[in-house]
């Protein structure tokens, strides 16, 4: 994997998106005590430990290849943390990804979701293509209209209806947005 890509951030008008540092912890910890996101998530942060080990999964993600997760923070407001745009995938040549995000709950509401996923998913396109990345895919819990309107916004298509299965307590939605030419792209 090439050495420019575990260092990449990303820019979408005032938000940075960048590596998570150790000097997140707190605003982590912050973020993940709000009641609306922990239940759409599949991982908890309720102390400094969890947050540690957090942190620490986002970075081994980046050095093994499989996982980058980005810090979103505004520009604007001194690079307060606002939220968190991922993508992972299997394998290093999976054909397929998956993307998540999540916005800090003082930040709904100002279009972060939107921004940072399109930076995300434009630069996921354009830096896996050439590994044979195609497809990438956005799931979330059935009843999170907020994500359904973020995924139609940056262009992920609703695909199915997946069953409740653990960890997750209702059925989930999976979106699927394809590379702009790729193999596997619907015709229109």
């Amino acid at each position: 994997m090439p050495d420019e890509r575990r260092a990449t951030a990303l820019e979408a008008d005032a938000l940075l998106l960048r590596p998570w540092l150790p000097d997140d912890m707190p605003d982590v910890i912050k973020a993940f005590r709000d009641l609306s996101m922990r239940a759409m998530l599949r991982t908890w942060v309720t102390d400094e430990a969890e947050a540690e080990r957090w942190l620490r999964r986002q970075q081994e993600g980046r050095e093994s290849g499989t996982r980058f997760a980005f810090a979103v923070v505004d520009r604007a407001s001194a690079g307060a943390l606002v939220g968190n745009v991922a993508f992972s995938r299997p394998a290093l040549d999976a054909a397929s990804g998956e993307v998540g995000y999540w916005t800090a709950p003082w930040a709904r509401g100002r279009g972060v979701a939107p921004q940072a996923l399109g930076a995300l998913t434009d630069w996921v396109f354009e830096a896996f293509a050439e590994e044979g990345l195609v497809r990438l895919d956005l799931l979330h819990q059935v009843g999170n209209d907020a994500s359904c309107r973020v995924a139609e916004k940056c262009g992920y298509d609703l695909a199915e209806v997946l069953p409740t299965r653990p960890p997750w307590p209702r059925e989930g939605h999976r979106h699927v947005r394809f590379r702009p030419g790729g193999a596997g792209r619907r015709a229109s």
